[in-house]
């Protein structure tokens, strides 16, 4: 088709992308995803993007409707092989005849421009509304309706996703995870969620956030309780090292021990063994039914790198006098 003949001419099926011999269905299928593409109102002071709004529902008045279509089709016939006269002569009317099966009488060589041929006899073109003076377009918007700025930019009623549960990791220190409480967390969807977590979590466990998944489902937060530098979980115990000194350890008393609650004072017996373990009863873990685990303190016994010349002295002097002979046995 020569372009420079077709003055203002505007190639419909380009314009909505399709064949000339597309069916409805086809023609409808790309006026909406392209009406949804470039609507005014998701493309805000995008002026291309309203002009290009424009011609695809001008394209799709004329494409929907078989009389209109088969008369813009006889038009572009026509001038591909005439091309637009000098003059404009008046228009002549046309014969519809059963405008259902499209049997319609045109004369294209009465108009001098395609945009003659838009305006008087397809009607597409601006219209001056007789009520208020206003011009208007009869071109549908099917997403726009007079009560309201945008009616359609998502279905009305969209369907629900499918139902389905999802899972996150979340990683907590020890000392949050044994005393549990509210806790801020972002999803990697961009959500930001506070959660009440129980008490007394162990790697492993899942925490059930209801309605927080897809459509409905479920948000699972698998926990995952970092390693601590003083105590490690055993069940529901709680193992821990308690440093003692020489001196200590041969005359016992009391030391500190600390504890998820904070330090506590122990009584460690006279002579303990680096190894030997004592039980802290209900200060372990959490379990069901309000009930706590225990701590078990094992003592190492750790000798000192750097003493005092007085320390020395007096060291030198209980090995002098000490009568505990550890490895006898093993000399025979």
């Amino acid at each position: 088709m020569n372009m420079q003949n077709l003055q203002n001419f505007r190639d419909y099926y380009e314009i909505l992308g399709v064949a000339k011999d597309a069916t409805n269905e086809e023609i409808k299928k790309n006026y909406r995803r392209l009406a949804r593409q470039y609507h005014p109102d998701l493309n805000p002071g995008n002026k291309a993007a309203e002009e290009k709004f424009k011609d695809i529902g001008e394209a799709y008045e004329v494409l929907s409707d078989t009389a209109k279509r088969a008369q813009y089709d006889q038009f572009s016939r026509y001038w591909k092989q005439k091309g637009f006269s000098k003059q404009t002569p008046k228009p002549k009317t046309w014969e519809q005849k059963g405008e259902r099966n499209g049997n319609q009488n045109v004369d294209p060589s009465q108009f001098a421009n395609f945009e003659d041929f838009i305006n008087q006899v397809v009607g597409v073109g601006g219209r001056k509304d007789t009520r208020n003076g206003a011009s208007s377009s009869t071109t549908t918007d099917p997403f726009r309706t007079p009560k309201s700025k945008v009616q359609y930019t998502v279905p009305k009623n969209p369907p629900r996703p499918t139902r389905r549960d999802i899972e996150a990791r979340l990683t907590l220190p020890l000392e949050k995870a044994y005393q549990g409480g509210k806790e801020r967390i972002r999803l990697e969807d961009g959500r930001s969620l506070e959660v009440d977590m129980p008490p007394g979590m162990v790697t492993g466990q899942s925490v059930r956030l209801r309605d927080q998944g897809i459509g409905g489902g479920d948000l699972y937060l698998k926990i995952t309780v970092e390693p601590h530098p003083l105590f490690k979980l055993e069940g529901a115990n709680i193992s821990c090292q308690v440093p003692v000194t020489p001196t200590e350890a041969v005359l016992g008393g009391q030391v500190e021990a600390p504890t998820l609650d904070g330090p506590v004072k122990m009584t460690i017996p006279p002579g303990v063994r680096s190894g030997q373990r004592f039980r802290l009863a209900n200060k372990g873990y959490p379990t069901e039914g309000g009930k706590r685990g225990d701590q078990l303190v094992e003592i190492q016994i750790i000798a000192p790198k750097n003493i005092s010349q007085e320390e020395r002295e007096l060291y030198e002097k209980l090995r002098q006098i000490e009568t505990f002979k550890p490895r006898a046995d093993l000399l025979g």
